[in-house]
């Protein structure tokens, strides 16, 4: 799958890797992918109840190796927090 950017969450615990991911996404423009690589057992819950909060489009997420990683969609508006 594609992405726009990628964000490396690695060795980053809760809340960390969320406040990482809405800063980057925040960045971006709307509609755009990120990529984001986490190894902290509670993004399982964090990202996809983020992406449910903020609006955006959680597209994929899968295990490997003990890492986790998701592809977000950016939503198209500008009123994240």
């Amino acid at each position: 799958m594609e992405f726009d950017e990628e964000l490396d969450a690695l060795g980053l615990l809760c809340p960390l890797p969320v406040l990482k991911a809405a800063k980057r996404l925040r960045a971006m423009a709307p509609g755009a992918t990120l990529r984001l690589v986490v190894d902290d057992p509670a993004a399982a819950v964090d990202v996809p109840h983020f992406c449910k909060e903020q609006g955006h489009e959680l597209l994929k997420s899968e295990e490997r190796g003990g890492l986790q990683i998701y592809m977000i969609r950016r939503s198209g508006s500008d009123q994240e927090s």
